[in-house]
This record gives C-alpha cells, structure tokens and sequence, in this order.
C-alpha cells in the first residue's frame, strides 16, 4: 500500500487525446501577479473539476509547469535540482531558439470545446497579472501521423516504463512526483517536403512512411532523426514520452508540429536537441532541419499535483525574504519519494473549496 505521505503527479503519464491546447504566459512584474499566480495553483483543480463535469468522458486533464525565472519570483528556494533556462543549440542554419516562457498550461482533451474553455477560465482567473506570448491548438491527424506523414511518438514508453522515463525520484526528494517538459514549435516547409520522394521521405525520418516499421540499421542513415534522438546511458536507452500534436492554418500556408517532451531530467532531450541540431559528430545533423524550423523554445519544471495543491496566495519566495520566511512557506519540504509512481487522471482532484 503507497504511503499516504507520497505526492500525487500531475497526469503527466494521461493517453493522447483528439485534441489540445498549449498555452504559454508570462508574469508581469509586481507582487501582486506572482500573488495572483500562487493563488491559481492552489485552486488549478477547482477549475477543472467544474470545466471537465461537464463531460466526464472528454478525459479533460491540465499539466501546470514553470520556468526557471517564474520558479524564483514565487517560490525562491528550494529549487528543483534541474530546472534552468532553455538551453539553445546553433549550427549553421539551424538554431534550437529560447524564448519567452513563464508558465505551460499542457490542456487536453477529447474535445476542443472543453480544452478552449478551460483555457478561458485559467486566463479569466489570472486576468493581467500575465501576458500570453503563445498559444497553439492541437488536432489529433488521422492515425497519430505529423503533417509530414508520419506517425508520431511509436517509441513511447508505456506502463511503469513512463514512470520511469517522467517522473522525479530519490534523486530529488523535495520535487518526487514531479518532472521536467521541454516544448518546442516547429514550422514545415510542406511543398519542399512533399517534394521528396517517399524513400528519400523514410530515409530522414528513419522508418516507412505506410506502415511506420523501423528501417533496418543497414540502411537507416547516421542521420536519421529515429537514429539522432536514441540516447543511451551505460548501454541502456533512455526514454522520453513525447505528447506532440500537428497545427496549422491551411489558408496561411502554416503547418507545423508542436513538440512537448517529459522527461525525469531535461538532460536527455537537451541532448536529443544537440544531436539533432548540431549533430552527432557534428556536422551528422538530422535532416529534417531541412524542413522544419524552431520558433519557440521553453524548459518547464511540473511540480507534483500535490505541491500545486498545497501553494498558498502569500506564500513569499526565500530568496525574496530570507529573514521571514518559514517553513510553512514551502509546500515542497514535506514532499516525500513516490514508491508508487502514481500518475492517475484524477491526480489533480484536490479538496474541494
């Protein structure tokens, strides 16, 4: 039986849905904002409760992650041990960019309708204390296949694998249960993918385009994006759960990919992100760069359900007052490791208000 002192993780772990939204915000300066922001994390439950009742088989679910500059303006010390600035990469061309990025609110749902209204509610709730600098829809496309074809996420990890692959442990006991999410906005260049034929198409993807099976090592380039983002650790893959979704306005000539990526450490993408944009040598870039260019660039910390739940209004960061602040400041001491690695959909159930 899990102990009943273990965090509760948002629902990191939850099944791809038909539909998405991923809202990126600032915090504008003034306490008063960071007070307003405090306050949404205790009551980020409420709100889906009452959005997701309305349809309790939409499967609506809301994953809340924060930058590292955010981090110390709400919470001060302690800080999670990874969370830090996106990290660009820049050969040539290809540029990994950093932008703007206080707050991720990851929505999902079976339904736009209730994703588009609980992104409604957060913003209501939040009023100016921030400013929206991205917010993209997602739609699920055919069989879980990008704009440019492919199926998208088959390497995956599932059932205690994810676990495993997203979610903080014993290395870091005050943020157990939590877990790090880098995201990423691509733009295609359709007509010159299309362009190609489909074997030049497998070859940079390194899987078939019909059947999505994994080319064979003998003929799979160096190159190939599935061969760029394996990372090994003593001789052991390292896995990330990957929950991108196609967007695009056909009439703007706009398609792209949003790319969200969990992961216990932002490590192990960070180092995705240099094979692919520098190259592994450098140089052996991935040649999907070709047609497709980052425009945003985020590195989130998602703090456990519980933590979130328990972030009082007035909590004030250490860092902002070092000789009053308590223990009943930080939510985060008592968060103990998760022997049970629970991820469950109603993670953010909460007490109700």
């Amino acid at each position: 039986m899990a102990d009943v002192s273990s965090p509760v993780a948002q629902p990191v772990g939850g099944l791809l849905t038909r539909a998405a939204i991923f809202l990126v915000v600032t915090v504008n300066p003034g306490p008063e904002a960071s007070t307003a922001v405090r306050s949404l994390c205790g009551d980020l439950a409420a709100l889906l409760r009452a959005v997701g009742f309305r349809d309790p088989g939409g499967r609506l679910s809301c994953i809340m992650g924060i930058g590292s500059d955010a981090w110390d303006r709400l919470f001060g010390e302690p800080r999670p041990a990874e969370l830090h600035p996106f990290r660009e990469f820049r050969s040539g061309a290809r540029h990994a960019i950093a932008t703007p990025g206080d707050l991720l609110f990851h929505i999902r749902a079976e339904r736009m309708d209730l994703c588009f209204e609980l992104a409604t509610q957060i913003m209501a709730r939040l009023g100016d204390a921030v400013a929206p600098v991205d917010e993209v829809h997602g739609f699920r496309y055919f069989d879980a296949r990008d704009l440019l074809g492919f199926v998208d996420g088959t390497e995956n990890p599932t059932g205690q694998a994810v676990v495993d692959a997203t979610l903080i442990g014993a290395e870091d006991p005050s943020f157990a249960g939590g877990s790090y999410v880098i995201v990423q906005k691509y733009l295609h260049d359709i007509a010159g993918w299309n362009a190609l034929p489909t074997e030049a198409q497998e070859r940079i993807i390194g899987r078939t385009k019909l059947s999505d099976i994994e080319l064979d090592e003998t003929v799979k380039p160096s190159w190939a994006h599935s061969a760029l983002t394996v990372i090994e650790e003593g001789g052991k893959e390292i896995k990330i759960l990957r929950d991108n979704m196609p967007f695009g306005r056909a009439g703007e000539g706009e398609f792209g990919t949003y790319f969200i990526g969990y992961s216990r450490s932002p490590r192990t993408i960070e180092q995705m992100l240099e094979n692919m944009f520098v190259g592994r040598p450098p140089g052996n870039y991935d040649r999907i760069l070709d047609f497709s260019r980052a425009v945003t660039g985020n590195l989130f910390f998602v703090p456990s359900a519980t933590f979130l739940e328990e972030v009082t209004p007035d909590a004030q960061p250490l860092a902002a007052e070092p000789l009053a602040a308590s223990p009943a400041a930080e939510p985060s001491q008592s968060i103990s490791p998760m022997p049970d690695g629970s991820l469950g959909i109603g993670s953010l159930k909460g007490n109700p208000r």
